[in-house]
């Protein structure tokens, strides 16, 4: 049996480790004169993708962030006026989240952002498509299927 290196630079943890770090720097140039971070700025992409509130529960699954996590997140949030937090009136055990006009007003601030990282990223020479679809595929490759859970 051969043996595994754990030298630190074949380490295919520690290159998306030192990729995500770099992919938020990048982001964070742009999302600072917003008032955001990264984790902020997630999370208000996935809100401005709904119309309607949604529930902690959703949001959560929705941004990959567990509730000890989000729950602090949306609560600077709420200060910063860029959402609100309430009981759901049809199950008082659920919280429903949904923007304010302050929340949904930075959308349009925030327009260009993709788009300009996208540049920065393409102009590294990397196929950012195909490297995106790897990444998703990666991931899935760790997501537990129904089946699985049901058990």
């Amino acid at each position: 049996m051969s043996r595994v290196s754990l030298e630190l630079d074949k380490q295919l943890c520690f290159a998306l480790y030192r990729a995500s770090h770099a992919v938020q720097r990048s982001y964070l140039e742009e999302l600072t004169p917003l008032g955001l971070t990264y984790p902020q700025y997630v999370t208000m992409l996935a809100l401005w993708g709904h119309e309607d509130p949604v529930t902690m529960k959703e949001l959560s699954a929705e941004i990959a962030l567990d509730s000890g996590t989000l729950t602090p997140l949306l609560r600077r949030m709420e200060k910063q006026g860029l959402l609100t937090r309430a009981i759901d009136p049809a199950d008082e055990r659920r919280r429903i989240v949904a923007l304010t006009d302050k929340g949904r007003a930075l959308r349009e601030q925030a327009e260009g952002i993709p788009r300009r990282q996208m540049e920065r990223f393409a102009a590294s020479g990397l196929d950012i498509r195909m490297l995106k679809s790897e990444l998703d595929r990666l991931s899935g490759s760790f997501t537990p299927d129904a089946d699985a859970e049901d058990r």
